[in-house]
């Protein structure tokens, strides 16, 4: 039996990926102790992990204190967090031994405390991997859109973090890649070759394993007969930017009084009073069993988060992708490139648009086959189970 030591933060499409990953090493003998945030608790210790928290709300104002407008802001904002998660984590394992470390990609230092603790480290992509040429390229497209103005302090602040972190912790970074990608020997990348953009430039330390999907306990407070043989549209924006009144009552406008029974999750952060009426087809919840609902739906109207986007997918649920912030842009103009969906922008969205791209998708064969084919080729993969499986090899030479 081996000590694993899981560093992830506090997002469910960062989280949920792993579960399975947790509950298979856990099966197979390993004991993990996994760092995340206190809302998370529950559902890791269900799949076995001990699970010990970082302070979400000290962590989030740090990642947000370094800006969201450019790509560079949030870099700095990865490593405003260093002074939260790394004193939290080695004040909390003082005196324990690990075997090896398992980090997310984008979240919590993981790379920081393998290089401090000395410990072989596995990177946890639940995401599109990428390359250091490929983050180089989008880095410097973004950057080409900066004014020089705005880019030189943000720029100054990010080797001022650099320096700072170097001179804490002994560590030196040596790219904004290697802040914000978190790059190891060994990358479990959560989706397939054939939906992975540029497949083709990733060595063999990148393991595509597929989506790593396995049931999620939910508030008993949704009843899934409503929506028995009804073959609902489902929206949602996620957990993250699920704040979105105006896109909701839009949603209202569009397809409200129509054939389609509608199921929306609005997230904890929108009272359903703030919405006004609602038409008699739509179902409006807080929260919803997202799984689920999929297996049910004919149509995902969702935000573009990798978790969600491969749970649609993994059901069969063609998609349309509006994407927020973060990644979701790729993820969406992906989606739209296999043709298993279509990408619209919140910024400019109509109602007309809204209901003329739900007709399109409902009625476009080539996209449903190209579902299909997608859906086919993650039943290829094992997901949870093959990464273990690529775990444990790794383990056996590191």
């Amino acid at each position: 039996m081996a000590r694993v030591l899981f560093i992830n933060a506090g997002s469910e499409g960062h989280i949920n990926p792993t579960i399975g990953v947790v509950q298979e090493l856990v099966n197979r003998g390993e004991e993990v102790v996994y760092f995340c945030t206190e809302a998370f608790r529950q559902r890791l210790e269900k799949a076995g992990a001990f699970v010990r928290t970082i302070d979400d709300l000290r962590f989030i104002q740090a990642f947000l204190s370094g800006g969201r407008t450019y790509l560079i802001e949030r870099i700095n904002g990865l490593l405003l967090t260093a002074d939260i998660v790394i004193p939290s984590v080695l004040e909390q394992i003082e005196g324990e031994h690990f075997d090896y470390i398992i980090h997310d990609s984008m979240f919590g230092c993981g790379r920081l405390l393998a290089q401090i603790l000395e410990l072989p480290a596995i990177n946890s992509c639940t995401s599109f991997a990428q390359t250091r040429e490929s983050f180089d390229r989008m880095l410097d497209q973004y950057q080409s859109e900066v004014p020089l103005e705005t880019a030189k302090p943000i720029v100054e602040r990010y080797h001022s973090l650099t320096a700072m972190v170097k001179e804490k912790y002994g560590v030196e970074i040596q790219s904004p890649y290697e802040a914000f990608c978190n790059p190891a020997p060994l990358t479990i990348v959560y989706t397939t070759k054939e939906f992975q953009p540029d497949v083709e430039s990733f060595d063999s330390s990148y393991k595509f394993v597929g989506p790593s999907i396995t049931p999620r306990s939910a508030p008993n407070n949704f009843d899934s007969t409503v929506i028995m043989g009804k073959d609902p549209i489902y929206i949602s924006l996620g957990t993250v930017f699920n704040r979105a009144i105006d896109f909701y009552k839009l949603c209202f406008e569009a397809l409200g009084e129509t054939e389609h029974t509608i199921v929306m999750s609005v997230g904890t952060r929108t009272p359903i009073g703030d919405l006004g009426e609602i038409p008699d087809n739509f179902i409006v919840q807080n929260y919803v069993p997202q799984t689920e609902v999929l297996q049910q739906s004919k149509l995902f109207i969702t935000h573009g988060g990798m978790n969600s986007t491969h749970e649609g997918l993994y059901y069969g649920v063609p998609l349309i992708v509006i994407p927020q912030g973060a990644d979701q842009p790729l993820i969406a103009r992906q989606v739209a490139n296999i043709g298993a969906g279509i990408h619209l922008h919140m910024e400019s969205l109509t109602s007309n648009q809204l209901r003329d791209a739900v007709d399109h998708v409902l009625h476009t064969s080539s996209c449903k086959d190209a579902v299909t084919a997608i859906r086919t080729s993650f039943g290829t993969y094992e997901g949870y189970q093959q990464a273990a499986d690529e775990i444990f090899s790794f383990r056996r030479f590191a």
